[in-house]
């Protein structure tokens, strides 16, 4: 299916360097986007840069510490105009962190990204998409920072739908258990098994699962959606 992406649009992804970031931002190359890929890694964005070339693409790499004003308004001039963002970095849940630190991080850098990103003056019918979480917004879970941070995305997207409409439309979704890199071996634990069992699709989910609703919202599809946390999570809340 179309998106209805012009071949000209161009959408950066924070945190493109692995996982969901990267999978996203291989999957908006193929669906005909420029693609912006940020990464506090070097290599780990060169390669996802690398990875859609190959494919045809087109992709720059910036090397951006999304919690530093001055990395990310120097990785906006990198990427040139962007109708479209998707911020998707931010520190793992397993991080041992001070709370105050830490939602600094998590909801202080979307927040930060999204201003430096707005105050560019996106094309009409800009969208962005924030990545949240079922913890914190659905499900309460290990640490107090995490879910109190991907709570704080929810509730900053709905802000800025209230806020930029129609000019820009925000949107979030909250994925459940995804197979990353940051979640390697967590499927084969008790509580891996156990919340796989209970999933209604009988896996956890893959980074290709959330690039494509990730994908979606951004899309002229989605032109009439905003303000909305979508759960990607194959079900498992429904059984909870």
């Amino acid at each position: 299916m179309e998106l209805g992406f012009a071949v000209s649009d161009t959408v950066v992804v924070t945190g493109a360097g692995s996982g969901i970031g990267r999978a996203t931002a291989r999957m908006a190359a193929r669906a005909g986007l420029r693609v912006a890929a940020w990464d506090l890694s070097a290599d780990a964005v060169a390669a996802t840069v690398e990875e859609i070339t190959a494919e045809g693409g087109v992709a720059v790499a910036a090397t951006a510490d999304v919690s530093d004003p001055a990395a990310v308004s120097a990785a906006l001039v990198a990427s040139g105009p962007a109708r479209y963002l998707v911020n998707n970095a931010g520190p793992a849940s397993s991080g041992n962190l001070d709370f105050d630190h830490a939602l600094a991080l998590t909801v202080g850098s979307v927040r930060s990204v999204t201003d430096a990103w707005l105050a560019t003056r996106p094309p009409s019918g800009a969208a962005v998409v924030n990545i949240a979480s079922v913890a914190g917004n659905f499900v309460g879970t290990d640490s107090a920072w995490y879910c109190a941070g991907k709570a704080a995305i929810a509730g900053y997207t709905r802000h800025l739908a209230t806020r930029v409409a129609p000019a820009v439309r925000a949107n979030a979704i909250a994925p459940g258990f995804i197979e990353t890199p940051r979640m390697a071996g967590f499927a084969d634990t008790e509580l891996g098994r156990s919340l796989i069992a209970r999933n209604p699709m009988r896996r956890a989910g893959v980074p290709d699962d959330i690039a494509g609703a990730v994908l979606f919202l951004l899309s002229p599809l989605a032109g009439y959606l905003n303000g909305v946390l979508l759960p990607v999570d194959g079900g498992w809340m429904v059984t909870q």
